[in-house]
């Protein structure tokens, strides 16, 4: 186990392999790995769910009845360490908040003490982060959940020396999800009455978490380039976006990194065949895998299959899809679908495979092989998304040689290159509705008739750069503009993101 200092630690929600729920888990799961690769000591603080997954990664007792301070000054939680390659992760247990079914909900809705809950955890990171000497210089919290730990940092440097030489940078994963709550949970969560304004943690008379990691980290970062402008706009500012321009010289764009250890079709546990770029025939046994697990026709082993792997909701353009099926359908290719969320999209999702059996298939859930089998085993990966703050499964569909077709936002158009440039490995339309999604998998579908162009783009899609060590580098770079003595011993002094093309 890593003993402290950890230069850097990382607050988080959730982190794969011990707790998933989206792409948040991923990039944590990735990120410190990758930081620590280069010479970077990190940890991670995370709940302890009742879900929590520890594989071959034991956690063990490493401290308990920790206080949590002000406003709960006899309420303490105990701490639980894992080695995660390297990278001390450290799991605050306290059952009355984390040992539920779920991480935040149910299929009814959010728990009714969600605001409780995180403001809960964000006190406990920072009691670890001080109790048990971490030696932080840098707290870098990610989302809404973790987002409170700026404003408490922000507001302790006045008062305790402790944190006075402590750095922050909040990174937003999906604004849309913010984290608002009543005045009576900022009254109750010890933050002084001046964070109270319209350019603090207050949003329309609500407690708005996000608002807290917006207005007062050192650093702002986003999970893509595209992504950070969209967010200055009226559009996809999400009602931030008047403070997010007054902050936007603290905002940097950091492309996302996909774990190519995972995601990679050429040792694949999951998959029946294992193939790569310079040997595709494997794929097409994935296919047939694929077929037959989901209960799709074999008809279609010699015709586009099309897949969606992603929440069902409005964000990620499940309706567009639905609203499109018989469109689609008549361009003879098979489809099939992994993924929960919404209830009525999914009963529209099970109606559909009714409507056309064996063309459509639906596997509502997720788990991780399912996914793994679909990227594989399809031909074409739809991702209509009507905002995507960064995107992963269009990543591991480009390296798993499943032709993207997306919409043109985000980290969609920081990833995929558009037909019918050169370089394409993709397919991308706006705006993001029905029609245009149907005109745009007609296009795909005919490309994909001509074998040689291709499997030509299939190759250059499996050959695309989204390690994270590229990624972890840039975040490197940020922390030395905050502390430019930070140890590093795999990059250089004061490497710049600037004039990187997934930079800022």
């Amino acid at each position: 186990m890593p003993s402290p200092p950890h230069d850097v630690v990382l607050i988080t929600s959730e982190i794969f392999p011990f707790s998933k729920s989206g792409g948040l888990a991923d990039v944590l799961g990735a990120l410190p790995v990758a930081l620590r690769q280069l010479g970077v000591r990190v940890a991670v603080i995370t709940p302890l769910y009742g879900r929590l997954s520890t594989g071959k990664y034991p956690v063990h007792l490493v401290s308990e009845d920790c206080p949590v301070g002000f406003p709960w000054p006899e309420t303490t939680f105990d701490v639980y360490a894992a080695d995660y390659h390297g990278v001390a992760v450290y799991f605050i247990d306290r059952p009355e908040y984390f040992d539920r079914r779920g991480y935040y909900c149910t299929s009814k809705g959010d728990y009714f003490d969600n605001g409780e809950r995180f403001i809960f955890f964000c006190r406990a990171a920072l009691s670890i982060i001080r109790n048990m000497n971490l030696g932080a210089r840098i707290v870098h919290a990610h989302d809404w959940h973790a987002a409170l730990t700026m404003a408490y940092i922000h507001f302790a440097r006045t008062v305790d020396p402790f944190w006075r030489n402590v750095h922050t940078v909040f990174t937003i994963h999906n604004l849309a999800y913010q984290g608002r709550f009543s005045y009576r949970l900022f009254a109750m969560s010890g933050l002084p009455l001046e964070a109270w304004h319209m350019d603090g943690v207050e949003f329309y008379s609500s407690f708005n978490y996000m608002k807290a990691g917006i207005a007062y980290a050192d650093r702002i970062t986003t999970v893509s380039p595209s992504y950070a402008e969209e967010i200055l706009t009226h559009e996809f500012g999400c009602g931030m976006e008047g403070l997010l321009q007054r902050r936007r010289a603290v905002v940097r764009g950091i492309l996302n990194g996909m774990d190519g250890e995972v995601w990679n079709p050429a040792r694949d546990p999951f998959l029946p065949c294992c193939y790569d770029a310079a040997d595709l025939n494997g794929k097409m046994q994935c296919k047939a895998y694929m077929l037959e697990r989901v209960g799709l026709s074999a008809y279609f082993l010699d015709r586009p299959v099309l897949g969606f792997v992603g929440r069902l909701r409005g964000q990620k353009g499940i309706d567009m899809v639905l609203d499109a099926l018989p469109m689609l359908m008549a361009l003879d290719v098979g489809l099939v679908v992994l993924g929960e969320g919404n209830p009525s999209h999914e009963a529209r999702l099970f109606q559909a495979v009714e409507d056309y059996p064996g063309q459509v298939a639906a596997v509502v859930g997720y788990t991780e092989e399912m996914a793994h089998v679909i990227q594989a085993g399809t031909d074409i990966f739809l991702m209509p998304s009507r905002y995507e703050p960064c995107g992963l499964t269009q990543m591991y569909s480009l390296r798993y040689g499943t032709i993207p077709v997306a919409t043109a936002v985000g980290g969609l158009r920081d990833t995929i290159v558009p037909y019918p440039l050169e370089d394409a490995t993709g397919f991308m339309f706006a705006p993001a509705t029905a029609d245009r999604l149907v005109e745009t998998v007609r296009e795909a579908v005919q490309v994909w008739y001509d074998r040689d162009t291709w499997g030509e783009m299939q190759r250059r899609a499996m050959g695309s750069d989204f390690s994270w060590e590229r990624s972890a580098r840039q975040y490197v770079a940020l922390y030395q503009e905050l502390c430019p003595d930070l140890e590093c011993t795999s990059v250089a002094k004061k490497v710049s993101p600037k004039g990187d093309p997934n930079g800022y």
